[in-house]
């Protein structure tokens, strides 16, 4: 929720995936899934023809709707049976909710009637092929690189990946303390509660800053495209903290 302390690399996660959306969502229709509080509507909103949001969460829709009033067109629905005609939509966005959806399948067959002939979904996921990778307990399942290949191309969609935040380029910190990390997840000592959590990440990342409500365009990264690394189909990449899917509509 806007205002609860995230890490400087959450926040720098939060602003490098809306700006990578920007560039496809220019003069589009978009719709962003898994909204949450809706911190990249603002960002997606001036790129976009007609941008549509939704969450599953009532809460969630709300603080929205207080925030943007009628600047973005949210409500409440479930991602694997969107409010949306056949082939309405040019980009689909789902951010770091993948793996909250029980139904992978039907999603991907909602999102190929959704969109239209070309269209894209753009998602972007943690690695779950990490060696420190946590899952949240909240999940279902994490897609990695060989599985986003599979399971979307079953629908038909052509997949691009793309790896953000190469762990070789860490700050000596998280160098020292990743190996850690590691050894509380493997050890099944990773806390289990919000609080528990955030004191982890602030011995890991640092001190915490602000979630912010929305996005500012000053906030946009250098060279957003030129700090992706193509990843190879078909493997489990071990070294990007992030995985980035352009998934295209058949068409």
């Amino acid at each position: 929720m806007a205002g609860e302390p995230i890490s400087t690399e959450q926040l720098e996660r939060l602003c490098h995936r809306y700006f990578w959306a920007v560039d496809y969502c220019q003069g589009k229709d978009v719709v962003e899934l898994a909204c949450g509080t809706g911190p990249g509507l603002g960002v997606l909103g001036r790129a976009a023809r007609q941008l549509d949001a939704g969450d599953f969460s009532s809460q969630m829709v709300e603080s929205v709707r207080r925030h943007y009033g009628d600047r973005v067109r949210v409500q409440r629905f479930d991602a694997q049976h969107m409010p949306y005609p056949d082939h309405s939509r040019d980009v689909i966005v789902i951010f770091e909710a993948l793996y909250y959806l029980p139904d992978l399948a039907a999603f991907f067959r909602e999102c190929r009637r959704v969109l239209r002939p070309g269209g894209r979904l753009l998602i972007a996921t943690a690695n779950k092929d990490l060696a420190d990778f946590n899952p949240s307990p909240h999940s279902h399942r994490y897609l990695g690189v060989a599985e986003l290949h599979r399971e979307l191309g079953r629908e038909g969609f052509a997949v691009r990946c793309l790896g953000h935040l190469d762990v070789g380029s860490v700050s000596m910190r998280q160098k020292v303390l990743r190996p850690v990390k590691r050894l509380v997840v493997a050890s099944g000592l990773m806390p289990r509660t919000m609080r528990g959590k955030r004191l982890l990440k602030r011995l890991v990342f640092g001190q915490p800053v602000p979630m912010p409500a929305e996005l500012a365009e000053g906030q946009r990264p250098r060279d957003v495209a030129g700090s992706l690394a193509e990843l190879p189909p078909g493997q489990a990449d071990r070294r990007h903290k992030v995985i980035y899917c352009e998934a295209t509509a058949p068409g």
